[in-house]
């Protein structure tokens, strides 16, 4: 399972975990090692996170929200803290509660990039999981589809422009949907999918740049309003 993992993943990480939970702790350094990762660090508060990171330089972390001594948003603030020294360092954010206040901070932090949002139910969706945590640490945004959900029945400006089904495509992206998965899901081809995207890009005003860059921008502004 180790090489399967690491090959579908593209490459070992080297992962600093921050959770208070001894139980989920350690289930989640034997997931990750029988995947191929390397925890080479596991802390149980929010100062002995930053502190590991700092030692042991890692490509990304994995973080709960809730940590002592407060249990309110500490792991989140190191992270956010983390990813003002190091604006490109993957994170992956665990919840127990989708927390909209939580998701924007995280995906206001650092340089737009390497940023994962998933509630700790996904967890125990093993490949979900890990392709999340591959997904981050290669720069891509993944947020739990539950969060999409939730936030999507608060959102205005600047997404009024939109159509319903731009809206819904859109939605998809954030999921991290590929061109090929929507169009499956809307039982519509990918030509009309790019059509919709094209719409969305240009609705939103966003700068010019290439499409993988805009389509983050795209689901940070979804996000965001």
């Amino acid at each position: 399972m180790r090489g399967d993992r690491v090959e579908r993943g593209g490459r070992s990480l080297r992962v600093v975990l921050a959770e208070d939970s001894v139980l989920l702790r350690e289930g989640l350094i034997g997931l990750l090692d029988r995947c191929g990762h390397e925890v080479v660090a596991a802390v149980g508060d929010a100062r002995a996170l930053i502190a590991a990171v700092e030692e042991h330089g890692p490509d990304i972390v994995v973080t709960d929200v809730r940590m002592p001594p407060g249990f309110q948003d500490e792991g989140l603030h190191a992270a956010v803290r983390l990813r003002e020294s190091r604006p490109a360092l993957p994170v992956l954010v665990l919840s127990q509660y989708v927390q909209r206040t939580y998701a924007s901070e995280l995906l206001d932090s650092g340089d737009g990039t390497g940023i994962g949002y998933l509630l700790k139910d996904r967890v125990g969706q093993v490949e979900e999981f890990v392709d999340a945590l591959a997904e981050v640490a290669a720069g891509g945004t993944v947020v739990d589809p539950e969060v999409v959900r939730q936030l999507l029945r608060r959102r205005r400006d600047p997404l009024e422009r939109l159509t319903p089904r731009e809206r819904e495509v859109l939605a998809l992206i954030a999921e991290g949907k590929s061109n090929g998965a929507i169009a499956r899901e809307l039982v519509v081809s990918e030509a009309a999918v790019g059509k919709h995207i094209g719409g969305i890009l240009t609705k939103l005003d966003l700068p010019p740049a290439d499409e993988t860059h805009r389509r983050v921008l795209a689901v940070l502004a979804y996000l965001r309003a």
